[in-house]
């Protein structure tokens, strides 16, 4: 097996515990290149964005707020070129307010794939996501729904 790819692959899995589950955004400065681009991430407000480090913890911070027990459950990491692909489910408690959606204490699920680029130190450098976007709005809205009788 290809040495590089492997501890890519490990440190992505580091990175998605220490800084999305765990919610250490300043664990970031390890994993995270001094500039960070999200490429492709339909209906995330950050689509399209370049970060420096501190606006990729900000990203973190509020990402987390409403749902601060996040979990991904790595599914499968595949190393191609400087990228290494990851297919997740994640799962969180609705715990804090969202626009339109004040918070229920409910559990929300969802599925994607992240292609996480890399930088020749191993620093990531951006992404590329699909996620299922409506289906968390599902659930929001019908946790909302049994919330308010």
């Amino acid at each position: 097996m290809n040495r590089k790819a492997n501890n890519r692959k490990e440190r992505l899995a580091c990175f998605i515990r220490d800084v999305w589950d765990e919610g250490d955004a300043d664990a970031a400065d390890a994993y995270v290149a001094p500039v960070y681009t999200i490429r492709h991430d339909p209906g995330d407000p950050w689509d399209g964005a370049v970060l420096d480090l501190d606006g990729f913890k900000d990203r973190v911070r509020q990402s987390r707020a409403a749902f601060p027990d996040q979990r991904f459950d790595i599914q499968g990491l595949f190393e191609d070129g400087d990228s290494v692909v990851m297919t997740w489910l994640w799962s969180a408690t609705h715990q804090g307010d969202i626009p339109g959606f004040p918070a229920t204490g409910k559990p929300i699920r969802m599925s994607g794939a992240t292609v996480y680029a890399f930088d020749a130190d191993d620093r990531l450098t951006s992404h590329w996501q699909i996620t299922d976007r409506l289906g968390v709005y599902q659930q929001l809205h019908a946790n909302q729904a049994s919330s308010n009788p």
